[in-house]
């Protein structure tokens, strides 16, 4: 029954712990290297950097002065006490500020290095969870190093921006989810043994199956999709997808368990005390994250219900919930109102083929001048250049364009519920996109949905690991070789690619030449 419900043991072994915490290292050393420079507020840090410090000071954020840019880079930052106004919830700021409160801000270290950690952990998640998903620790190994030498993961992992923490909480999440699908599944096959099945006509247990009241796992991804909308609320498209994607677990488990009435029994069951468990836990997790605002009088909307009678059954809600409330209602307003052209917009059309890179920093420099941070580079030719560009990998990235074709086309005709996962996790991070087709969009949203990419590229691993294989002993173990060859070989050239890439990633000087080589498009200019 375990074998049919899909809930057999894994054991990986301390193979399975060592060669994971290698790889992070890897990507620790990846993301920490240089972190400091370029020692300027790049692209979105001018708002994150800046908003995360005024968290520190005041526990909302300010409004900064005409200047505070250089103020800033000066070591002399001095928001104003009045609060500010945005439209993005506070817990990724709080987390860059956790950064600067630690280690300062007279360095780009200080705001950048909660991003750097949290791109290193959620290397691990993927590598554990990849692991877990296929049963295999050489699958897990591809997942991981692939995502530690991936460009697009590493520039969000070098910058004080809210996306990198996104990422962190869905991946977390969809791990916990993955979690609780097996504890649930284990406890079901271990009631099926205890319960003889009654004889035909006759009602019994396994007419309706069990009450699954304690699940742990599936409570802490409510807390974690909770923390994922806390800080942008974009996370509510997974928890809606995902959401979605475990009432399909639960009815396909009761079903394979033979539980006759597995639809009404998962429908009337599993799904309401999912949803008046998780949902509360959401929500709590998220008002919880404006702690900082709801325990101030200074911050912005934080006095509106002063101004603002209630009415009705909003006289049941303490003022400054309804205060927040309101705030959130003019945060809608703007994101739905957001059609600004940008240098750098890109639609989700192109997210997969990597259309319109977003050029986070760029400056060029004449024979003889010096990078004024980190060990000052001469440029010795004619001209050269320094960027961070949020340009993915493109082996990684084009293949994994291949891979979503073949894992639909495997969904569609399998059924196989990893499939369907990885598909869920694009549909929560691209997909739901499309649906606003006029708002100013940038590739770097992607990164949302990066796992569930590299996630398609081990499919292909994986079909590559099984083809072939033969009956015959002997002759399996030389398949086996010889694909385990064709993999690695795709991971080395894809690392080889990375190294490629790197100084366009980290801000390294280049002659102008050696930039222009690895604009292979136009429009990644």
């Amino acid at each position: 029954m375990e074998e049919k419900l899909g809930a057999r043991p894994y054991r990986p072994g301390l193979w399975g712990w060592l060669v994971p915490l290698l790889i992070v290292v890897l990507a620790a050393a990846l993301r920490l290297r240089g972190l400091d420079d370029p020692h300027l507020l790049i692209f979105d840090e001018t708002y994150y950097a800046k908003d995360a410090y005024a968290l520190l000071l005041a526990g909302h954020e300010l409004v900064w002065p005409e200047g505070a840019d250089d103020m800033w880079l000066a070591g002399t930052a001095a928001p104003t006490d009045e609060g500010s106004y945005v439209v993005h919830p506070p817990l990724g700021k709080w987390l860059i500020a956790l950064g600067i409160h630690l280690f300062g801000f007279e360095s780009g270290f200080g705001w950048r290095v909660s991003a750097a950690v949290a791109g290193t952990l959620s290397v691990l998640l993927i590598t554990l969870i990849a692991q877990r998903m296929f049963r295999s620790v050489f699958l897990g190994a591809v997942a991981g190093v692939l995502t530690a030498v991936e460009g697009h993961h590493l520039v969000m992992s070098r910058v004080a921006m809210l996306d990198i923490f996104l990422m962190l909480f869905i991946l977390a999440a969809f791990g916990a989810l993955l979690m609780d699908r097996y504890s649930t599944r284990r406890r079901l096959a271990a009631w099926v043994h205890a319960r003889p099945d009654p004889p035909q006509g006759h009602t019994g247990p396994r007419h309706t199956g069990p009450w699954l009241l304690w699940r742990p796992w599936l409570f802490a991804a409510g807390i974690l999709l909770g923390a994922a909308t806390a800080v942008k609320l974009s996370a509510l498209a997974f928890v809606a997808v995902f959401g979605l994607m475990v009432v399909l677990w639960d009815l396909q488990a009761r079903r394979a368990a033979g539980i006759r009435r597995w639809a009404l029994s998962g429908l009337t069951r599993d799904l309401p005390w999912a949803a008046v468990t998780v949902l509360p836990l959401i929500l709590a997790t998220y008002v919880s994250s404006w702690a900082g605002w709801l325990m101030t009088s200074s911050g912005s909307h934080r006095q509106w219900h002063t101004q603002h009678a209630a009415e009705g059954l909003g006289s049941l809600v303490p003022g400054p919930l309804r205060s927040l409330w309101a705030y959130h209602t003019e945060a809608t307003s703007f994101h739905q109102g957001l059609t600004d052209g940008h240098d750098y917009a890109s639609s989700p059309w192109t997210w997969l083929f990597m259309g319109r890179p977003v050029s986070m920093h760029y400056q060029s420099y004449e024979q003889g001048e010096t990078v004024p941070w980190g060990d000052e580079a001469l440029c010795r030719a004619e001209s050269c250049s320094s960027a961070i560009l949020d340009l993915a990998n493109p082996l990684i990235w084009w293949t994994a364009l291949i891979g979503v074709v073949v894992v639909l086309l495997l969904w569609l005709g399998r059924r196989d519920w990893r499939y369907g996962a990885i598909l869920a996790g694009y549909a929560g991070g691209c997909a739901v996109w499309l649906l606003f087709p006029d708002r100013t969009m940038f590739f770097f949203y992607t990164i949302s949905f990066h796992p569930f990419v590299i996630l398609t590229v081990v499919v292909l691993a994986a079909l590559v690991l099984r083809a072939g294989h033969s009956s015959g002993r002997r002759q399996h173990r030389e398949l086996q070789r010889r694909n385990t060859v064709i993999v690695l070989c795709f991971v080395l050239l894809a690392t080889a690619v990375s190294v490629f890439f790197l100084p366009l990633w980290t801000g390294e000087l280049l002659p102008t030449d050696q930039w222009r080589l690895r604009m292979w498009l136009p429009s990644w200019i």
